[in-house]
């Protein structure tokens, strides 16, 4: 008991908020920790957050404990532990007792993007080097990345296996403790136990999030799922309410991964998948397209083969159609809202305030009649320009307005998400006073938009169309009276965005780079003459994209080697690739592009065995010594180097056939193949 209290009591230390209860995390320096528990000789133990009952929570979890419950480190737990190792490149996270299916759908999600997940997870933190039981993540909260310490005991039955996240390779320890880390950060593990996967995706990215329903979408979905894939997205989903496995293999109430999707040539027609991931890694849908489906036999052998994998591991696929059936919401989001306007060709700008409803002083509640205390609200003032100045006829203005509710306790689920939403209003064009707008003027000006519906939700956004000028954002609470903070945020081509009346307490502007801002209207134009591109159209698209990483050693694709690119991506045999199967090239060639430039350090246009062997690496591929000189004598030149034109043909064949492996095994460490299939897979390929 006295652990429970000072546990406690030690939070109260953290700054308080004006509505009471402590909102911060207590502040810890990860490298002067680390420093003087290596110093010391010691092993760290963070007293914030102990390797306790306290940590885990008070509520319905403790009856999910196996007896005996114990706290240990991953040396203690594995002969070779690993923090995070790059050939463990499947979706290998297990949920454990824990009812937080939401984070792991998004952190799921997260292992889709090395770049981000690095920006969380500090990947070169490990259990040898200077190892001194300490480690930090960090997520986005509120405004600004927060890092989060915390010593790696975790808890363990008496059997010694981990109780919360796992990784279905035992000696990987990554997924637990970031698991760890947000329980810390979210007050105990007790307090992920129920949540919405667009929480976690904002937290882990400072993305906007975009929520539809799938039954009510529009005939678009594919459209925007295709798009959604393949950028800087992370997609994860929710099945319809219910606590059991239904008939069907699905979860009620439950969130999943959305990992890929698919449009397949049957032998009657296109079909349209997607490829969904169970956050407890076992557990699979078991209608049409499933892993034992029959519907698997319309495709030819390749495409089978490619896509298919027999191993109840949680992931599978299913028709667009079915998903809209069974799931009741899809979110997902992206770290620029290119995605909501389509808009491209320029960057986009946003802009953050912070603001409170307090209680007969700026909580007013929603709009309801002239009498009422709306006026009260926070006033901001948004201005926004098109960035066609000049024409006679504008353009609207694609703008999104973010609304996020902090949260009223040091412990997540303590105190519920209040019900809010924003109203929006057009000012006068010459409108330049910065008074707070009295009640007379929402009795005479009725909004242009406002919530169909106040929405229980840590975020809440919009996006709109706006015709240039000046407008009034309000943000409010369902109810006049409740006190809460929040955050306010509006990203625009060009805006100015400030609180009217009273000083903000926090501002921060900036420039949002896409990196792939403009490729969509690439696609589109490449391919609407031709919905198919063979070889020499292939290759005649890859000699005049500029490489801008690889500098003046531009490289040359020969005929022959978009003969080899074709095959590989070809999956139903018709010598042509698609508007999706380019788009997977491309995803590919940046990342080569960026791996190529890395450890090309004399800038020669070539790699070596050891910057070869290491660019493999840093791509999820792993190769010994002997392959590494194998390679080099089947892709390089004479003298054992490799040019870029080579590497990209080498990653793309040792994804396609570390794929193809992992689909046909049994077992892991062979697989079984009929005489034409081996065939096909060596010959045309």
């Amino acid at each position: 008991m006295s652990l429970c209290l000072s546990f406690r009591g030690r939070w109260k230390m953290g700054q308080k908020n004006s509505l009471g209860g402590s909102s911060q995390l207590p502040k810890q320096d990860y490298k002067a920790l680390r420093e003087k528990c290596l110093m010391e000789g010691r092993l760290f133990e963070d007293d914030s957050f102990p390797a306790s009952l306290c940590s885990v929570g008070s509520g319905p979890l403790l009856r999910k404990l196996p007896p005996g419950l114990q706290w240990r480190r991953p040396p203690e737990l594995h002969s070779n532990p690993q923090f995070y190792s790059a050939d463990t490149k499947r979706l290998d996270l297990c949920q454990g007792v824990v009812g937080d299916c939401w984070f792991l759908a998004a952190l799921q999600a997260l292992t889709l993007h090395q770049d981000i997940l690095s920006r969380v997870v500090p990947l070169n933190q490990n259990f040898t080097e200077n190892y001194a039981g300490i480690f930090q993540f960090w997520f986005w909260h509120f405004g600004k990345w927060v890092p989060v310490v915390i010593d790696d005991r975790l808890p363990v039955n008496t059997a010694g296996q981990l109780v919360f996240v796992s990784s279905t390779y035992k000696n990987v320890f990554w997924g637990a403790l970031l698991e760890k880390a947000y329980a810390k950060l979210s007050g105990s593990y007790e307090d992920l136990q129920r949540g919405q996967v667009s929480e976690a995706l904002v937290d882990f990215t400072g993305g906007v999030t975009m929520t539809i329903k799938p039954a009510e979408a529009p005939g678009n979905l594919w459209d925007i799922l295709t798009w959604a894939t393949y950028s800087r997205t992370l997609i994860g989903c929710q099945t319809h309410s219910g606590e059991r496995v239904l008939e069907n293999g699905l979860v009620g109430g439950h969130a999943y991964t959305l990992t890929g999707i698919r449009k397949v040539t049957c032998r009657h027609g296109p079909e349209y998948l997607v490829k969904l991931r169970n956050p407890w890694g076992k557990v699979e849908w078991k209608g049409d397209w499933s892993d034992s489906s029959g519907m698997w036999e319309l495709l030819s052998p390749k495409e089978k083969i490619l896509l298919l994998r027999k191993s109840n591991d949680g992931e599978f696929w299913m028709t667009l159609k079915d998903f809209k059936t069974h799931f009741m919401l899809l979110v997902i989001c992206k770290l620029t809202p290119g995605l909501l306007s389509q808009d491209v060709g320029q960057k986009w700008t946003y802009t953050m305030r912070e603001g409170r409803w307090e209680k007969g002083i700026t909580a007013g509640g929603p709009m309801k009649s002239p009498r009422d205390t709306f006026w009260k609200n926070p006033q901001f003032l948004l201005s926004v320009w098109s960035l066609q100045e000049g024409r006679r006829f504008p353009m609207p203005c694609s703008v999104l307005v973010s609304l996020l509710q902090k949260p009223r306790h040091r412990h997540r689920n303590w105190k519920p998400h209040l019900a809010i939403g924003f109203y929006l209003f057009r000012l006068s064009k010459h409108y330049g006073d910065q008074r707070r707008l009295p009640s007379e003027f929402f009795w005479k000006n009725a909004p242009i938009r406002w919530p169909e519906a106040f929405l229980t939700e840590k975020e809440v956004s919009q996006e709109l169309q706006l015709e240039p000028g000046t407008y009034l954002v309000v943000p409010c609470t369902s109810k006049a009276g409740q006190e809460a903070e929040f955050v306010l945020r509006v990203f625009s081509r060009k805006h100015i965005f400030h609180e009217i009346g009273r000083n903000s307490s926090a501002v921060f502007s900036k420039e949002i780079v896409d990196k792939n801002e403009g490729q969509d209207e690439f696609f589109t134009k490449l391919f609407e003459k031709c919905p198919e591109i063979n070889a020499v159209q292939l290759q005649k698209v890859l000699n005049h994209m500029t490489w801008s990483s690889l500098g003046s050693a531009q490289p040359f694709f020969s005929l022959d080697a978009c003969q080899g690119i074709l095959a590989l991506l070809d999956l139903n045999a018709s010598g042509t690739v698609s508007i999706q199967e380019f788009r997977d090239l491309w995803k590919q060639l940046m990342l080569c592009q960026e791996v190529f430039h890395k450890h090309d350090s004399s800038h020669s246009g070539y790699l070596n065995r050891t910057q070869l062997q290491a660019a493999m690496r840093d791509a999820g591929i792993m190769l010994s010594n002997d392959v590494c000189q194998l390679m080099l004598i089947r892709y390089g030149g004479p003298n054992l180097q490799m040019d870029f034109v080579s590497f990209v043909h080498l990653m793309l064949r040792a994804e396609y056939m570390e794929d193809a492996f992992q689909n046909l095994t049994q077992d892991g460490k062979g697989i079984y193949l009929q005489k034409p299939e081996w065939l096909m897979m060596t010959l045309y390929s």
